[in-house]
């Protein structure tokens, strides 16, 4: 029986802070809407393991002046202050970068003030024609390759642009990739359970540790290591940025990666088309490279899911069960060289939406 601590102790958190933030905001001209789908759901548990990056609210609200729809984005707590003034950072160090033959849009920072022990930024509220998802094949395989473009066209290569990006910007070399592996291998491990995915885990490691040379080939690159279609938007033919945390120097394909994993799941068929891109336009070393940092995040996103099953509640435990499967198998078919069933697919999508909550499909939705 597992207990709902980390989800009463957030929702706790989060209650507390609206009802104290909401004057504040109200002072310095922005009102909060009625719904916040961003703190419900799965939210709780992912604040609970990802502690290192703090307690923040991600709200909606408007500018009362205009009306103009923003989110809001507030901490009290000194880890969470420090992700939002990163981000700050990051975002203002990326418009500025003069080796970045192309940049992402951002939203308006509509507001930036720290009131009594909250630090609080408002940016503007990006809205879009439609979904990404639900464009068309053509224009997802469009937009997405300029995306993971626009991150190559930033690549430090030489001392002073390592200097300039290190002042603002982590960065990741091979060494650090292996180490974060073993932590995700570590997580997993537990949750192997047959000798067949321990010899699948053992041959990642292999892979990796293998990989030092062409790892750092094609490192110092500009990565978000979040390119999923809720943390950017197209806007008038545009591809505007909304989180800015998640953006290091690293691999070049560590981006690539995140977004063509997201699409093993979301979209098989440009799955497919930007791995047959790589393979087709790039040499056979980057393909390599990408099929390392394909690896590399598959074991991070497993090793998640199986650190929240000690904090999640029973409905929750379960889906996060079948999540620690099903990425488990899209790791031994990247590992083979191949692709996940696509009844597989369509299995765990049954699953996932019968076990996930009303709340968290409400926040799905804010998200896209």
């Amino acid at each position: 029986m597992h207990n709902n601590r980390a989800k009463e102790e957030w929702e706790s958190y989060a209650r507390h802070d609206i009802q104290a933030v909401t004057p504040i905001l109200e002072r310095h001209g922005f009102a909060l809407a009625l719904n916040q789908p961003h703190i419900g759901g799965e939210r709780y548990v992912m604040r609970a393991v990802t502690t290192a990056s703090g307690k923040k609210l991600v709200l909606e609200g408007c500018r009362m002046s205009d009306n103009t729809r923003g989110i809001i984005k507030v901490s009290r707590d000194s880890a969470g202050i420090r992700e939002i003034e990163q981000e700050r950072k990051n975002k203002k160090t990326l418009e500025k970068l003069g080796f970045a033959y192309e940049v992402f849009f951002a939203p308006e920072e509509m507001r930036y003030f720290r009131s009594d022990e909250y630090t609080i930024v408002a940016y503007e509220y990006i809205a879009q024609e439609k979904p990404f998802i639900e464009r068309s094949f053509n224009e997802q395989f469009s937009y997405a390759l300029r995306g993971l473009q626009a991150q190559e066209s930033a690549h430090a290569t030489t001392h002073a642009h390592r200097k300039r990006i290190r002042s603002a910007f982590e960065s990741f070399d091979s060494g650090a990739y292996i180490r974060n592996f073993e932590t995700f291998k570590r997580r997993i491990g537990k949750y192997a359970q047959t000798s067949e995915r321990l010899n699948t885990l053992n041959a990642a490691t292999d892979l990796i540790e293998g990989g030092v040379e062409i790892i750092d080939q094609y490192g110092e690159f500009l990565t978000h290591t979040d390119f999923v279609p809720h943390n950017f938007r197209i806007r008038g033919g545009n591809i505007y940025l909304l989180d800015h945390s998640s953006l290091r120097f690293g691999n070049k394909y560590e981006g690539w990666a995140r977004f063509i994993n997201f699409m093993a799941l979301y979209n098989p068929a440009l799955e497919e088309t930007l791995v047959a891109y790589v393979q087709d336009n790039r040499t056979p070393e980057e393909s390599e490279s990408l099929k390392i940092m394909r690896v590399y995040r598959l074991g991070e996103i497993t090793g998640y899911y199986a650190t929240t099953l000690a904090l999640a509640d029973a409905r929750l435990h379960t889906l996060n069960n079948a999540r620690v499967s099903f990425w488990f198998d899209v790791l031994t078919a990247v590992m083979a060289g191949g692709r996940i069933s696509k009844e597989s697919i369509g299995a765990y999508i049954t699953l996932r939406d019968a076990l996930r909550s009303d709340e968290e499909k409400l926040r799905q939705r804010g998200l896209h």
